[in-house]
């Protein structure tokens, strides 16, 4: 079943030059500054349950799974990295047949318990993000290696097939209210959809792909997934680069016209995950 729901994509900056956000306020106006404009647009969107069978991580760039975790509370950090890390490190390894994970990310970026008319500042409080993008660059992501493995496993670890994978699943109750909604791989243009985008923090840079509108885009997402529900999508681009297989998926959340006004406010969490293989 589909639905037309309205999607934010990303218009770049008019005078060409680089688009960036700035993700903390201006210490003297108070803005979140940025030079590019959002550009909403209604798309279809496919509901794929049933058919979750017919995506893959190296077709489509995501995959959901039903997988029940040990951990539920999600409520203590220092308890999800005791817990949640090695069942979530050991559950990619089984799916993806890679040989090393390692996580990244978590505490401050992605506990995301939606609360309407907040920015999100607050790191347990993160918002779920409302326009279409890639989290991560190849630049970006080849920084992520050597900033969170030692220097002298990263030259051999980029010799060979890595990724950055996201491990996303709802906590406390079924995700029915601004759902995850992601973009088949086939159906994005590489050379002329994606808007690189300097994201500014208070003590460093790093650097995603905003979306830009293209109608050939195919939206989908599983209705209504619950706490056993999970999928994984790939936040980068795949090292390997000769067309072959996914390389990322863009992503975003939505106003899902179907969900119920009483229907709890969103809570899930996202485990980002550097993702690495023996071949090359």
């Amino acid at each position: 079943m589909s639905s037309a729901v309205k999607l934010n994509y990303s218009i770049p900056p008019a005078d060409g030059s680089q688009a960036f956000t700035q993700t903390y306020p201006d210490p003297v106006t108070g803005e979140w500054r940025r030079n590019w404009r959002e550009d909403p647009h209604f798309v279809e969107i496919e509901d794929i349950r049933g058919k979750e069978d017919n995506y893959g991580l190296d077709t489509a760039g995501f995959q959901y799974f039903r997988h029940p975790a040990k951990h539920t509370k999600f409520t203590d950090d220092e308890e999800i990295k005791e817990e949640y890390y090695p069942e979530s490190i050991e559950l990619i390894k089984k799916l993806t047949g890679a040989s090393r994970v390692v996580i990244f990310d978590h505490s401050k970026l992605t506990l995301r318990r939606r609360r309407p008319g907040e920015r999100g500042a607050d790191p347990k409080n993160r918002q779920p993000a409302t326009y279409v993008h890639v989290d991560q660059t190849m630049a970006a992501s080849i920084a992520r290696v050597h900033k969170y493995l030692p220097a002298s496993d990263a030259p051999a670890l980029l010799r060979c097939r890595f990724q950055i994978i996201n491990l996303w699943r709802p906590i406390s109750h079924p995700a029915v209210d601004w759902p995850l909604a992601v973009c088949d791989f086939r159906s994005l243009d590489t050379k002329t959809d994606l808007m690189p985008t300097k994201v500014k923090f208070p003590d460093r840079e790093g650097e995603v792909y905003g979306v830009k509108f293209n109608p050939g885009h195919k939206w989908m997402y599983k209705s209504a997934m619950d706490p056993e529900d999970i999928i994984l999508f790939k936040l980068s681009s795949d090292s390997i680069q000769d067309g072959s297989v996914a390389t990322f998926v863009a992503h975003t959340s939505f106003e899902d016209p179907k969900t119920p006004k009483d229907a709890p406010f969103r809570e899930s969490i996202e485990l980002r995950a550097l993702v690495f293989y023996d071949e090359k």
